[in-house]
């Protein structure tokens, strides 16, 4: 990500601005970055979660909905980031909507140039959103997924390459070799 200004804006001012402008953007600490071009891999790894998330949702029966990037999730007054897919239970959002209140999963597909962010930064700042319950990162370059999930009093991490994950709530399963059948 590079640093597109230095003007420290909140939540509210960036979603504002970023409505007028080309591209896609987040908020860290107050600053807008721009989030860079994506490669083939990543962009596969990224609809062959949503489309698994989908098919999850649906084979379950819960009332839950996924959204693909392009949402936002405000983790605090001047962080506002956007995954790569999400889901979120209870009453459809307004079709205007570009924030998701509270989204119960999330996810990041690495790539070179989000890795630390996505695996420091944003694992503390997902959780800090009190409905997430899962923060998957999924990495295409070693096929696996790297779950992160709440408990009680601390955040569990599974590391899967293949097998099954239960995503409890919202109850829903995936299978994760699928997820990288064409990436």
């Amino acid at each position: 990500m590079l640093a597109k200004s230095k003007a420290k804006m909140t939540v509210d001012e960036f979603l504002a601005w970023a409505e007028r402008q080309p591209g896609r953007y987040e908020l860290v600490d107050g600053e807008v970055f721009t989030m860079a071009p994506e490669r083939a891999r990543h962009a596969e790894a990224k609809f062959a979660m949503q489309t698994a998330l989908s098919a999850a949702i649906r084979c379950a029966g819960v009332p839950c909905r996924m959204l693909p990037d392009g949402m936002t999730v405000r983790i605090s007054p001047r962080v506002a980031y956007e995954p790569d897919a999400l889901v979120y239970c209870g009453e459809r959002l307004p079709g205007d909507a570009v924030e998701v209140p509270n989204p119960i999963i999330v996810v990041e597909v690495l790539s070179p140039g989000t890795l630390d962010h996505d695996t420091s930064g944003k694992l503390a700042g997902y959780f800090q959103v009190s409905s997430v319950q899962h923060y998957l990162i999924v990495d295409p370059a070693q096929r696996l997924v790297i779950h992160h999930r709440r408990t009680d009093d601390a955040i569990e991490t599974r590391i899967a390459g293949g097998g099954t994950l239960r995503l409890e709530p919202p109850g829903i399963e995936l299978a994760l070799g699928d997820l990288f059948a064409e990436v």
